[in-house]
Parts: structure tokens; sequence; C-alpha cells
């Protein structure tokens, strides 16, 4: 294990803050050779270059350590979630100003892993054999990294005992659609895990965004998310009227680009036709606002939709912290991708979340391990009440649309 532990690290990446990672984050697991395993499996998905399999991480490390870490990944019964809040509030140093919900599709080859499901993927624009899954990451301008993971299980996993039995699915697991996956992992953030609250950044595109809107709303969650042009239905016409009477300069940092960009952003107060949200009062509107971002200047309509419920925050603030979503995904792509974020060879469900969660620390170590001397990130968001009062002049989306 001596050899192990000194194995040489990246140099971007400080021992000390290895070593604090694993201190903060491995106290809920109980012994502490599981411990010494986990921290072999964290060094060596920092240190091996290529595909992180069982026995790259294990090169160099003695006999009968390759049995070791895979009985550590898939079969050993500690739990991710204290592992993840921990390492959450590790990150809380990192000052992050959104939860960004960042999809991944894993192609597979077989159909023998948790979850595979032949499906359509927009991103590849083809049917692929793969699983899905959400994750939730902490963003600030300076640094990014993701704290929790939900697997997308579908109807074919969820409802087969034979499928169930054969990856260790927990009983009280079921299918699950990417969108409620991301919702429930918000929602033990805040709740369970309470961290100071961010809004959560998403792109419901291709979602069901009112209803998404609405179990947030009812959860009281703060959000900026990214809906298709086609959410506002009827009287498009007269908010794109309303965005550009209402249309602003706001200078924001691209992280895709790593430019400073300045887009023309119009806002115009909104109502979403969600009856629950407010509970008994008899209220069927909630209160939002949106935003359309002029992102191609030869255009005559918005690039990009968003929806917030922060609806007394500036524009500025509010497109900036939905331009979050870009740093979580170059990050994912730069640091997660090349740390084995698709490379889990097992089958079963809990070996996929200790990877997934191993990966997490790995990219904490690398996120933490940078210089102190960076420019600082902007003031996290004040979150305002989100169910504030409803101003005149609000149009109202969805089929009731005027």
């Amino acid at each position: 294990m001596s050899n192990e532990r000194h194995r040489d690290l990246p140099a971007a990446v400080a021992e000390e803050t290895v070593a604090e990672i694993v201190s903060r984050t491995f106290t809920s697991i109980p012994r502490s050779d599981q411990r010494r395993w986990g921290e072999m499996y964290m060094r060596g998905l920092l240190s091996v270059e290529g595909k992180k399999t069982m026995r790259a991480l294990a090169a160099g490390a003695g006999g009968g350590v390759e049995q070791s870490l895979y009985q550590f990944i898939t079969k050993s019964p500690w739990h991710t979630a204290p592992v993840r809040r921990e390492l959450a509030r590790l990150l809380q140093r990192t000052a992050p100003r959104a939860w960004v919900v960042q999809p991944l599709v894993i192609e597979k080859v077989g159909r023998h892993s948790v979850g595979v499901e032949r499906q359509w993927v927009s991103q590849i624009g083809k049917f692929v054999n793969c699983q899905r899954a959400m994750g939730v990451w902490l963003t600030s301008d300076r640094a990014s990294c993701p704290v929790d993971w939900r697997l997308a299980l579908p109807d074919s996993w969820a409802g087969e005992p034979g499928l169930r039995r054969r990856a260790s699915i927990p009983e009280d697991v079921g299918s699950c659609p990417p969108e409620q996956c991301a919702i429930d992992a918000v929602a033990r953030m805040a709740e369970e895990w309470q961290l100071p609250g961010r809004p959560v950044v998403m792109d419901l595109r291709e979602s069901d965004a009112i209803r998404v809107c609405s179990e947030l709303l009812r959860r009281r969650t703060p959000f900026v998310v990214r809906v298709d042009p086609a959410v506002l239905r009827r009287g498009s016409g007269d908010l794109l009227r309303a965005l550009s009477r209402r249309c602003l300069p706001v200078e924001w940092y691209d992280h895709t680009a790593e430019a400073l960009r300045a887009t023309s952003v119009g806002t115009t107060p909104v109502r979403l036709p969600v009856p629950q949200v407010q509970g008994g009062d008899g209220a069927d509107r909630a209160d939002l606002v949106l935003l359309g971002a002029w992102t191609h200047p030869n255009r005559r309509t918005p690039g990009e939709y968003w929806l917030s419920n922060l609806t007394r925050t500036r524009v500025g603030t509010l497109y900036r912290t939905a331009a979050l979503a870009r740093k979580a995904e170059r990050d994912m792509a730069e640091i997660a991708d090349p740390l084995g974020l698709r490379d889990f060879e097992g089958r079963s469900f809990r070996g996929w979340h200790h990877h997934m969660t191993m990966v997490s620390l790995a990219q904490a170590a690398t996120v933490l391990s940078t210089p102190a001397a960076e420019p600082a990130p902007p003031a996290a968001l004040r979150l305002p009440p989100v169910a504030a009062r409803r101003p005149a002049g609000h149009r109202t989306l969805g089929a009731s649309a005027a």
C-alpha cells in the first residue's frame, strides 16, 4: 500500500488536497481497509493515463490489488450519499453560484450494464445503446465539480425482476426519467444535505418544461432553465415584442470560448399555468420571468430562451447564472471525461454509483488544487422569495396564452 500512497500525482494536483479530501469524505466508510482502497482508486483515476480499467488502476501496486479494488467498487456495502454530502460541503469554499444539472450519455457495446437500453439521443442524433444519467454540479466562474449522480433507469429494467436481481438494483429504486432524476437529486441536496441554496440551471428544451418547472416551484427551488420556443405556444409574437422592448446588453464570460462576450438580452414577466404550485389559496398561475438572448447578431429572434422564478433579480445576473452551464459542460469534457467518467466496466447499480463518486472526488482534487490567486468569482446570487407577488403586465405561457 505504501507504494500506492506515494504514486506520483499530476503536477496540477496537490498531495495535501488529496489527503484532505480522503480524511473529510471517507469518514462514513467504516473499515480502514476500505478507506485505503478508496484512496488507491482515486489516486489511480488521477494518475493513470487513458482508459481507467481495474487493471490499469492497480498496475504497479502489488499482487491481489486488482481484485481488492474490484471488490471495493462493485461489492463493498459502503454508502455513497454521505461521501457525496461531505464532498459538497468541502466544495463550498469554491463559492458556487449555481447547481448546474448536466446530462450524461454513456455508450455501451453490450446489454448487461445496469440501465443500458437502445434509445434516441438527440446530442448524438441517432439511436444508441447507452446508459443515461444526470449529474448536479456545484459551479462558479472559477470551478465546477459534480457532487451527486442519478442513473435514469428505463422501464425495461425497473419492471423486470431478472434484470433487477442481476444488477442488484435496490428495492426502493424504480424507473426514473432523466428530468425527475435531476429534481430528486436537487431536492436531496437542499433538504437532506442542507447546502446553501443556489439557483438550479438546467436545459429543458427536450423535456416537459412546464411539468419540471411546476415541480421545482412546488419545492420552492430557485431556477434558471432553458426552454424551447415551442413552450411559448400562442402569444409568442407578443412575447417577442415585449422582449425586444426591454432589451439590454449583458456582458458575460463564455467558458466554451474563454472569452468575454456581450449579448442583447430582453426580459418580460410571464405566468405559468400550474394550479398546484401555490397550495390551497386558489391561485392558478406562477409568476416567472422570460429571458430572450440574441446570441446570433443577424437573427431577428432570440437564439436562447430561459425561464426563471427569480423575478426580482437583475437580467445581467440571471443571464450570467444561466451561462454557467457552459462551465460545467466544458469541465465535464476536459476534466471529468479524462478522469474516467464513462470508463466503468462493471454491471451493478452499486458499482456504477461507487465509480461515479470516486470520479467526483478525483475532479474535486483537481479543482481544489487550483491556486487561490486566481480572480475571485462574483458573489453568489442572493435568493429572493420565489413566491413573489404578481406584478401587472404578465403574459401566460402554455395552452391558455393570450
